[in-house]
């Protein structure tokens, strides 16, 4: 195989190669962020430091690689999802475009765990109901995590 052959702006070219080598792995905090699964990536990295996002049974660091063929699950309050990883997008896909990247692999009956906890019942205080106490506020807590 012959090197490429440099142009003006070498650099870039070169940059450009190496952003093409690398899209058979990716960091597992970017990979939440660009498919969507987190809004950001800070979001992400911080799920996975709390150790809600697992390879199987093992907790992932945000650093780890991700790679076509795996599978996560990654716990978003009461549901847990379970993705499988079908390709690495190089930077955050479009909603229409998630699909090519991740198949949801979540059973119907987590999402409608979701739909049978009246959170907003929970979270609802009556007037004058004042702060939360810490027992209250440590339930709170524990409905997030």
């Amino acid at each position: 195989m012959q090197p490429p052959v440099l142009v003006t702006g070498g650099f870039f070219f070169f940059r450009k190669l190496a952003s093409l080598r690398r899209v058979s792995a990716d960091r597992i905090d970017k990979w939440l962020w660009a498919v969507r699964v987190f809004k950001t990536r800070g979001l992400a990295a911080d799920a996975c430091r709390a150790e809600k996002v697992k390879f199987g049974d093992q907790p992932a660091k945000p650093s780890r690689d991700v790679r076509v063929g795996d599978l996560l699950s990654v716990r978003q309050g009461v549901v847990t999802r379970t993705l499988k990883v079908t390709g690495i997008p190089r930077s955050r896909v479009g909603a229409a475009l998630v699909a090519q990247y991740c198949l949801e692999l979540t059973p119907p009956e987590e999402f409608e765990k979701a739909r049978a906890q009246p959170v907003q019942d929970f979270l609802a205080r009556g007037k004058g109901a004042g702060r939360p106490t810490k027992k209250e506020r440590r339930a709170l807590d524990s409905l997030w995590d």
